[in-house]
Order: C-alpha cells, then structure tokens, then sequence
C-alpha cells in the first residue's frame, strides 16, 4: 500500500496541482490509515473492504476523538485514493464507493470586528521585528490571504508601485489582489529597514517575510505571533491567521462590496464558499436589531 500512496501523493501534487498543504494532508491521513490497516493484518489495498473503512471512520471518532468535520476530510482523501487506484487498473472495487460523506453543519467563520483589527494592528511596535510583523498582519487582513499564501510569498510578487500582489492559493491558480495603502507603507518600512538585516547570512533569498536568521517564516510562527499580540491587545477571541481572512471578506460585504468580486479576491472555485460570509453578516444584522430595536 505504500508504493499506491506516494503514486496517489505524486498525481495529486503533479497532475492535479493541488498545493503543498493539501498534499502534506493527504499524506498524513494515509499514513494513519496505512497504519490502522496494518494493526488488522492488511498490507493490499486491494483487501480493503467497506467495513474496514467504517470502522477507521468511527475510531476516528470514538478513539481519536476526531471532530466530524475532520473525519469527513479523512473520508474524502480515502475516496480520491481509491478512486485514483481504481482509474489505475490497481483495484477493482472501490471500498468507499457507497460511503457517503456525513453532512456537516456549517460553522459560521470566527470574525473580528473593525475596532478588534485595529486593535491587533497596534500590537507590533514601530521598530525592530514589529516592522515585520506589522507588514505581515496588514497583508493579512488587507488582502485576505491564507498563511500559506502569505508565507510563500517572494519578492517578485509584489507591485508596490500600483499597489498589488500575486499569490498562488489552492490547485495553485494565481490571483493578483489589491493592496491598500496602509499595507503598502508597511511594507516598504520593513522592506527597505529591517529586511536588508535579517538577511544578510543569506543576501540571495526571494522570501519576503524571513525569521531572524534569514529564513522564510513558517505557518507555526505566524500563529504564534497572532495569538500573541491578540493577548496583548485584550482580543479575547481564541484566533488565528485565517481570522484576518475572514474579517477581510466580512468587512467587504458590511461595506457594500458584491460576492463576486470577494469570491475572486478570495480564490475562491465555488461561489458557495464565498456565500458562508453573507450568513455572518445576517447574524450581526439580527445582534443589532435585537440589541436597539424597542420591541426585539
């Protein structure tokens, strides 16, 4: 089976250009059930039988403690594998064929008001690696990228004359993304001060955001920083780097702007995906009616 996984991991980042994250999931979820199965005595995904998976699927849930919407990814990772095997000619019955994915209900996206933004925004100090903070988290939220996007970032990406950058998001389609003004000064302080002194060990790397000793900054890093300047700032909201995402689609609605536009700004594929914010700005809505309204 592990030979059929990295040929599975191969088409997914090769053929089908799904990015790194998605492929590094994908590969711990097969790692885990390559491992369930052996524990059973089932090396072949070609013995792999519908029970099996049932029954990975519920210790996910009662062993694991796994959330419903995590076994719900683990289950469609499966599918794409066996789907993929079966398109290969390496198995000939699909186990997860007629295992049909448990609807969910949807969450609505964690958001912070424009007073809580402005708020972290102030956390990073005006010197030193507040400048490159203070640049990461207004890219952030002023062009609502993902971590990933954001931390992948090399300088040929950004246009700060005309104010816009290119990011590769999922299935690494590109998108360019307008920046404000308050996220472009921010990042010519760190560009032209601070940057040129992280990297002088290594003067030849393209990595816009960069730790102290010149490498590109990690995802676990990002969230590490956010998390603490939420706390110094008394945002109580448990958050993260996708938060700023959300705030930044959420804030372009309450303001007016179209769902098409904020599905492209996004990269998002599926309209669907975009619509989940509308749903947060309905919620607000009803807050404020039930809060001033005389006879709520």
């Amino acid at each position: 089976m592990r030979d059929q996984i990295d040929g599975f991991l191969a088409h997914v980042k090769l053929e089908r250009g799904l990015s790194p994250t998605t492929v590094s999931s994908y590969a711990l979820d097969l790692a885990l059930f390559e491992r369930y199965c052996r524990a059973r005595r089932i090396q072949a995904a070609s013995r792999v039988r519908p029970l099996l998976v049932r029954e990975f699927l519920q210790w996910l849930r009662t062993e694991k403690q796994h959330s419903p919407s995590t076994a719900a990814r683990k289950l469609a990772c499966l599918k794409g594998f066996f789907r993929f095997l079966v398109a290969q000619g390496l198995i000939r019955e699909n186990p997860t064929g007629f295992i049909e994915t448990p609807r969910l209900w949807q969450r609505l996206p964690q958001t912070l008001s424009e007073e809580e933004v402005t708020r972290l925004l102030q956390g990073p100090e005006a010197r030193g690696q507040g400048l490159r903070d203070l640049a990461l988290l207004e890219v952030l939220y002023g062009a609502g990228l993902r971590v990933s996007e954001a931390v992948s970032l090399d300088l040929p990406h950004f246009n700060l004359e005309v104010g816009f950058v290119r990011c590769v998001g999922k299935g690494n389609k590109e998108r360019l993304v307008p920046l404000g003004k308050h996220a472009q000064q921010a990042l010519r302080r760190y560009l032209q001060t601070l940057r040129p002194a992280l990297i002088r060990r290594r003067p030849q790397t393209q990595a816009v955001f960069v730790n102290r000793a010149g490498g590109r900054l990690t995802r676990q890093r990002v969230w590490q920083l956010i998390r603490g300047y939420a706390a110094k700032e008394g945002v109580s909201k448990r958050i993260g780097p996708h938060t700023l995402r959300h705030s930044f689609a959420t804030h372009l609605l309450m303001r007016g702007a179209d769902l098409r536009t904020v599905q492209e700004l996004l990269g998002h594929a599926n309209i669907s995906t975009t619509q989940r914010y509308t749903q947060v700005d309905r919620a607000r809505l009803k807050a404020v009616h039930e809060k001033h309204h005389p006879r709520p």
